[in-house]
């Protein structure tokens, strides 16, 4: 604090201002022109930079605003021999701006100390097997990077090789990770294990960590609901305050035999006390306290407005596969022809599905001399991917296909499928197994135990939808919905009483997440549903989902607080100017007093509860997956 303190020039002309408003109590018995001369430097220092922001932003934004109100105070105390009085004021308002502006430095620190865990040099492999350190800047999609032990992962890519990762610097989670070949690292974790190459999957400004920083920044830019009505509320509370406190010295003049000091000093004292300065103070400093504690626990959330939705959720719609399950497929039966295998593997390499990547390395020594490769393969939203005649997707997708209903038949009771098609012809069809998060149960009951009802909405068939739900604990479940079926359902819902939330990581979900009041994508989703998106868990983890809207909660706990607070305080002290026994001192020391108070309170959002630190330590020693057998 003291070297944040010391750094600026605005905490340096605080410092200035204690020093000389000291000097003038010091002086006061002794030498009262030396007395008074430094109150008025004091004033200088204390009230120069709230000077300035009073005439920028009243001439900038046609209104005044509280920076105003405490600049009159403070001078209208001088001009009527109360310098010492005008000088504490604004060492107070000085200080508690100082304090607003420690909040918003301390988020930025957290996003600076995020950016400081990914490396700016990178160990490129040359095609001679040598490497060559480089910018993380100039690395290229494709690019094989080598990482050795202990060394940080300069850049989100694919390992070659089974791995050992430290992930805590993105989930919080000390337990390092293991990662199988083919499987993504992200930038700013830590191997472990041996060394190994990764091939680059992202550009550095297109990495997590980067994603983390950019939406962190941006937040500070979309400010909650009640911070905007208090910024609108400032400027007419303002204006009204201006407005009445002439009017109350004029009728205080007439009601005091004519004494125009004690109106005046009287009229000082409402000008001190009815500002809003706590009350503008209430949601900011909390919000971005908010925020930030959310990123340190790999929680990115755009804005203050999303926080604010966040902790109105009324009902959770969610995604099964890699929401609620791992997203890792295992293949447990199939059957396809040589070419039809050929093609399927081929198509499936062009994509980032994970049942996709589950079939590409199930079937990896493949030929593909057979596959045209001449022609594009495209995903078809909702559908699944198209090769020229060859399409694949799920079996519902192929109703009236030669061969679809003795396939409906045998598929019946199966989990996961994938099938083939050639024409209009069905060529073959893989059955995978997936497993579901321990963890994401826990989050299920957690989330339903507040109050938040939870539906799961999957594409896929009905009997993968009935043992997820089962296994998880829900009631409710919608299976084999298209992205327009799962957009229906979430506008089906939404009324003006009740908060929607959807949660999903794919290309698929992106429709329901836009059109859903807060929409919530998984860190190793899509971009597209990243980007369609209110908030990000970076790890598929349930839990930090439930712990950011545990956070959302006490945010909105705080804000009230706050409010309730300096609106509490500002009557209480008015009142008792209007009874005539609040001092200038007292007033300034209670109004002043409180906004420190309100800051302080916000700032308490940057720590994390220790029943909660608590929970993620057990949670990592946990086991985490339970195993779905098709």
């Amino acid at each position: 604090m003291l070297q944040f303190l010391f750094k600026s020039r605005k905490g340096q002309f605080f410092s200035l201002a204690i020093l000389f408003t000291v000097a003038g109590f010091v002086l006061m018995p002794i030498h009262d022109l030396a007395s008074r001369i430094c109150f008025y430097i004091a004033i200088f220092f204390g009230g120069f930079f709230a000077a300035k922001d009073a005439v920028v932003d009243t001439i900038r934004e046609k209104s005044p605003n509280v920076d105003l109100l405490m600049i009159l105070s403070a001078l209208g105390a001088a001009a009527i021999n109360f310098e010492s009085e005008g000088a504490v004021l604004l060492i107070i308002f000085s200080g508690s701006d100082l304090l607003e502006e420690y909040a918003t430095d301390k988020t930025t620190n957290e996003i600076s100390a995020l950016m400081s865990n990914v490396p700016e040099t990178a160990k490129l492999v040359m095609s001679s097997g040598q490497t060559k350190e480089v910018s993380t800047e100039d690395l290229q999609l494709e690019d094989q990077v080598l990482v050795a032990k202990g060394e940080q992962v300069p850049i989100d890519g694919y390992v070659d090789s089974q791995v050992s990762i430290d992930e805590s610097a993105l989930t919080g989670e000390s337990i390092p990770v293991s990662k199988e070949a083919g499987q993504e690292v992200f930038a700013g974790t830590i191997n472990q294990g041996n060394a190994f190459k990764l091939t680059v999957s992202k550009t550095s400004d297109e990495t997590i960590f980067s994603s983390i920083v950019k939406m962190v920044e941006e937040a500070q830019d979309h400010p909650s609901n009640i911070a905007k009505f208090i910024d609108r509320f400032e400027t007419k509370y303002v204006i009204t305050v201006l407005i009445a406190v002439p009017l109350f010295v004029l009728a205080l003049y007439g009601l005091t035999a004519n004494n125009w000091q004690e109106a005046i000093y009287r009229g000082l004292v409402l000008l001190t006390v009815a500002s809003p300065c706590a009350l503008v103070a209430s949601a900011t400093p909390a919000t971005l306290s908010a925020i930030s504690n959310g990123a340190k626990h790999g929680i990115l959330v755009k804005g203050g407005a999303a926080m604010e939705s966040l902790s109105s959720m009324d009902q959770l719609f969610t995604d099964k596969t890699g929401t609620l399950t791992f997203g890792e497929f295992t293949l447990v039966d199939y059957q396809a022809s040589d070419q039809t295998l050929a093609y399927v593997t081929y198509m499936e390499n062009q994509s980032n599905h994970p049942i996709a990547r589950a079939l590409v390395d199930h079937f990896k020594n493949l030929d593909f001399s057979q596959v045209n490769s001449s022609q594009p393969v495209e995903e078809v939203a909702g559908v699944g991917l198209k090769m020229g005649d060859w399409l694949l997707g799920k079996l519902s997708v192929f109703e009236g296909y030669k061969g679809y209903q003795e396939l409906n038949e045998e598929l019946e009771n199966k989990q996961t499928t994938v099938v083939a098609a050639y024409k209009d012809e069905i060529k073959g069809y893989f059955v995978l197994a997936d497993e579901i998060r321990l963890e994401a149960k826990e989050a299920v009951h957690n989330f339903m135990a507040a109050g938040v009802d939870v539906s799961l909405l999957t594409g896929d068939n009905e009997t993968a939808a009935s043992q997820v739900a089962q296994a998880i604990g829900l009631d409710h479940y919608e299976a084999s919905l298209t992205p327009e079926d799962k957009t229906v359902f979430v506008k089906e819902a939404q009324n003006e009483e009740t908060v929607i939330g959807m949660i999903g990581d794919g290309i698929n979900d992106a429709p329901a997440l836009a059109n859903a009041d807060i929409g919530i994508a998984m860190g190793s989703g899509s971009s597209v549903a990243m980007e369609s998106s209110d908030l990000i868990v970076v790890k598929n983890n349930l839990a930090k989902l439930f712990y950011s809207f545990d956070l959302s909660k006490r945010l909105n706990k705080i804000i009230i607080q706050n409010i309730v607070f300096a609106v509490g305080v500002i009557v209480i002290l008015v009142i008792l100017n209007l009874l005539g026994i609040l001092d200038l001192p007292t007033g300034v020391v209670a109004h002043e007093g409180s906004t420190i108070l309100v800051i302080l309170n916000g700032l308490r959002l940057l720590k994390t509860p220790k029943d909660a630190d608590d929970d993620e330590v057990e949670k990592e020693e946990e086991t985490s997956s339970v195993s779905l057998q098709a």
